[in-house]
């Protein structure tokens, strides 16, 4: 495994990790802060980058009543 190879992987792993961040700015979630704070704190378990990807995805949008 070269290092070039190490660093793609780590590039992959670390958008897959933040993907509940990424989609909630992306979406301009009204919760915004709250899915990144959750996905940063307690992503690294499962159901907490599950309940961050709830959230984002479920959350209104700002603007929206």
């Amino acid at each position: 495994m070269t290092i070039l190879h190490s660093i793609e992987i780590i590039v992959v792993a670390g958008i897959l990790y933040l993907a509940p961040s990424l989609f909630a700015y992306h979406r301009s979630n009204y919760n915004t802060g709250a899915v990144v704070v959750v996905n940063l704190f307690l992503g690294w378990t499962f159901i907490g980058w599950v309940v961050a990807l709830a959230m984002a995805l479920g959350g209104r949008k700002k603007g929206h009543a």
